[in-house]
């Protein structure tokens, strides 16, 4: 079983998801598109996962390879295999299949909670009521059609998508560890404007590893929904 990621930056990797695959067994390659823009077919991938950035997904003119990446993301949809998006990934589904990609009226970044905004129902991802999760984004999506809505907050109504059964968009990262908040601080402190959906530095750097090693489990069970599917 072979599951390719689509890393758009080096401060953006799969963070916790390594792991879970390598466990389950998976073989793992990339497309490091600040390195080579080398795409493999379809036929080659058994799961995706995009990662995110802080590109937007219009912006073809600066970064070319957006407009391929973006038909091999709708491709692997149309194979029926099985898709995860986070943050910009979940954007780059959004826009593939045809769904409005925009700023969002506020950046929210930091430790803020999400709603799962639908009950159990077999066949569909179910989060908790209420949760933390870390996010790092300006943009946000509209469903594109025909896609459960799966959580929202305060500051971004749509934070969570599914689309049949193989495909799951998430605007937050549940993936990100102690390591990757300090890279992602590093390269992105100039995003750090002080608001109500913006939290300081010094608190973020201060998050408890515990918070993330939560949040890793949640990535943990959507990833064995998505890919452990009956």
């Amino acid at each position: 079983m072979n599951a390719h990621y689509l890393q758009h930056v080096p401060f953006e990797g799969l963070g916790s998801i390594r792991s879970w695959l390598e466990e389950a067994g998976y073989h793992i390659s990339s497309t490091l598109f600040f390195q080579s823009q080398e795409l493999p077919s379809p036929e080659a991938v058994d799961v995706l996962v995009v990662m995110g950035g802080p590109m937007s997904v219009h912006d073809e003119r600066i970064h070319p390879w957006l407009a391929a990446e973006k038909r091999f993301i709708r491709a692997m949809i149309d194979s029926g295999k099985p898709v995860l998006g986070i943050c910009l990934g979940a954007q780059l589904i959004a826009c593939a299949m045809g769904a409005g990609v925009y700023p969002n009226p506020v950046k929210e970044i930091g430790w803020f909670p999400i709603e799962g905004c639908r009950p159990p129902e077999r066949g569909i991802f179910h989060f908790p009521p209420s949760v933390d999760v870390f996010h790092w984004h300006g943009d946000t999506f509209d469903l594109p059609e025909g896609a459960y809505h799966l959580a929202q907050s305060r500051a971004c109504k749509n934070q969570a998508f599914q689309i049949g059964r193989s495909v799951i968009g998430l605007q937050f990262h549940l993936e990100m560890t102690p390591p990757g908040i300090v890279e992602l601080v590093r390269h992105c402190r100039n995003e750090l404007v002080p608001s109500s959906f913006v939290q300081p530095e010094r608190e973020i750097l201060s998050t408890d590893p515990e918070k993330c090693r939560q949040t890793n489990q949640l990535m943990d069970r959507v990833l064995t929904f998505l890919l452990q599917a009956p």
